[in-house]
């Protein structure tokens, strides 16, 4: 399907983002004959399971994550999602685009090169190794499970910052143990479920998909406690 999709659920894109969005898909197409950041299975999908998926990040309740002036760290960014559409999305929030795998960036470099996107940084780097307290916003794509990944940015987040993920299946279990391991109230996250948020899109893949979001709290932005 093709960028229509995005300007369909979107309709308030001016014709800049329209434009921007148009050109994913021939950009994706020729960086990943060279570098695979998708699945070749995959790219036939492009704007559903990668362009929509990522930018369901920024239809939350709280619709308050991606505000000008803040500063996102896509944390084990890949191929650039969620950040890339969400900077086109949101050009006057600024992006920190991270991944360790030098390669992985190089894609990301070349396509918000093309795209003339200002407000991403690309940076090759170990999430362990960032700034902290430099974030109001930290989003991920099904990276890692959330005892394990909180812990390995928390400090990065400003006071009062969020997380926001992108994740599958049913998160019962994995927000349990997070939420005992990290010292984080069960009060604090939420989970929205994706079909909901895109009526009448006729693809199965958002079935199970799910936005999972730890609120502003100084719970999250606490040192971690001792696992057991």
């Amino acid at each position: 399907m093709e960028a229509a999709v995005i300007n369909h659920y979107f309709p308030q894109l001016d014709r800049t983002a329209r434009s921007r969005f148009a050109m994913l898909g021939d950009l994706y197409a020729y960086w990943n004959q060279k570098i695979n950041v998708i699945s070749r299975k995959d790219m036939e999908h492009l704007y559903i399971r990668h362009v929509l998926h990522s930018l369901s990040l920024s239809r939350t309740p709280s619709r308050q994550s991606f505000l000008p002036g803040m500063t996102v760290l896509d944390a084990g960014t890949g191929g650039g999602f969620p950040g890339i559409p969400l900077a086109i999305l949101h050009p006057n929030v600024e992006f920190v685009l991270c991944d360790s795998i030098a390669k992985k960036i190089k894609v990301v470099s070349e396509i918000t090169r093309e795209l003339g996107l200002s407000n991403v940084t690309p940076l090759v780097s170990r999430l362990e190794t960032l700034p902290g307290h430099a974030y109001n916003v930290i989003v991920s794509r099904a990276v890692t499970r959330l005892e394990t990944f909180i812990p390995w940015t928390r400090d990065k987040l400003m006071d009062n910052g969020k997380m926001l993920f992108l994740k599958g299946g049913d998160l019962k279990e994995e927000i349990g143990e997070a939420s005992r391991k990290c010292g984080i109230p069960l009060s604090c996250f939420s989970v929205t479920d994706l079909k909901d948020l895109f009526p009448g899109l006729e693809d199965d893949f958002f079935e199970t998909k799910k936005i999972c979001e730890i609120k502003q709290t100084s719970y999250l932005c606490a040192p971690p406690l001792e696992s057991s």
